[in-house]
């Protein structure tokens, strides 16, 4: 394992702020984290700070709508200015406004809305303006369709490479549950300017939200097998360089997927470690002393992940960083290239899933994906 170069308050709306000035919702753990995505998001353009604190003051929580209400009231003040920017022909400006109007939807929509109209709406905001800012990108991207089960298809948002000669695919996969228009906010600056293609999936297709029960009997591995099937056709990307990045630190589908097909070249998740981690943990509620620590045992997952394996955490976490370190050096005795990259909490990025800053996250994976996936021209 590595690691990576490292008063309370209350507003007038009610909101109460942490030692470090992060809002903190007693009881809304979910919008707290939410709001510190917003903030974070200004870094890469899916966002305005100003913007973000503005909406905040408005919002009511002790209303059940407010939260979605206003910041899809936000979202479309965004969405007008670029349509009109577009009408003007002033495209750069447009495209920034439908990159922030997705961000304000999304969150309009995350956590799950309060009312079903609003989620609607939310939603339908969200992909609007992710499609008008897809279409209008240069080069453009494209919303795509692709085929899993009889029943059931990926949705996927491809953003190809300014670089025109085949070159690499980064497959960003959020977790069931999570909208892919996120993902364009958080990758698609970091894969452009490194000559990337980037293909930003979901498990949610077009539906608003999709029950459990209709993943049952659906492996995850299956569904991205699919994937690498459907880009190893596509003009463009060669087929050698197709990498795998899990959004979230919190679940191993990821890594069950890198593990189950080889042609992945590199890949970006948690290597099995929350497979564990339960694992140890129903365990310990059974009261089976025998399998008390999770990484007592090697990883069969990660053992069985062939291609270069990264795996980040925060020092902030959910996981203890003591626990943390024992696993990258048993990760780095079994894998020919493997390497856990632990952010302190003096650096940042060390809060679960790197909410507090992910572009510092992003640019040691992103630099990590480069390495491995081999020489390629870069932008100015």
């Amino acid at each position: 394992m590595h690691d990576h170069h490292e008063a309370q308050g209350v507003s007038s709306s009610g909101v109460e702020f942490d030692d470090k000035g992060w809002p903190a919702w007693p009881d809304r753990e979910d919008l707290s984290a939410e709001f510190i995505k917003l903030l974070a998001a200004a870094q890469e353009g899916g966002s305005t700070v100003s913007e973000c604190w503005l909406t905040l003051s408005k919002i009511d929580l002790a209303s059940e709508s407010s939260w979605s209400a206003e910041w899809i009231k936000t979202a479309e003040l965004n969405e007008a200015r670029a349509e009109l920017s577009s009408l003007s022909g002033n495209m750069i400006t447009a495209r920034r406004n439908w990159l922030r109007a997705t961000t304000y939807f999304h969150a309009a929509a995350r956590p799950p809305g309060y009312s079903n109209d609003l989620l609607k709406r939310a939603v339908d905001g969200m992909r609007r303006c992710a499609i008008k800012f897809l279409e209008n990108r240069v080069p453009a991207g494209q919303l795509l369709s692709i085929h899993w089960t009889d029943d059931l298809s990926l949705q996927a948002c491809y953003l190809p490479s300014a670089v025109r000669d085949d070159g690499p695919v980064i497959v960003c996969i959020g977790e069931p549950g999570s909208y892919k228009e996120e993902l364009i906010t958080k990758y698609a600056g970091h894969a452009n300017e490194r000559g990337f293609a980037l293909l930003a999936v979901d498990l949610l297709g077009t539906q608003t939200a999709l029950p459990p029960e209709r993943l049952e009997g659906h492996k995850f591995e299956a569904a991205m097998s699919r994937v690498l099937d459907f880009l190893s056709e596509m003009p463009g990307v060669d087929r050698t360089r197709i990498a795998i990045v899990a959004d979230a630190c919190n679940s191993s589908l990821v890594a069950r997927a890198a593990a189950s097909d080889a042609r992945f070249a590199a890949a970006v998740c948690d290597a099995g470690m929350w497979d564990l981690h339960e694992r140890s943990f129903f365990h310990r509620q059974a009261g089976d002393d025998r399998k008390i620590c999770w990484i007592e045992e090697a990883n069969a997952i990660s053992r069985g992940i062939e291609c270069p394996l990264l795996v980040t955490a925060g020092e902030a976490g959910w996981l203890l960083p003591g626990a943390l370190a024992k696993f990258g050096d048993q990760l780095s005795s079994i894998h020919r290239d493997a390497s856990l990259i632990l952010f302190r909490r003096g650096e940042t990025a060390a809060m679960q899933g790197h909410i507090d800053n992910p572009t510092l996250a992003n640019e040691v994976i992103f630099d990590w994906l480069e390495d491995r996936l081999g020489p390629r021209k870069r932008l100015a």
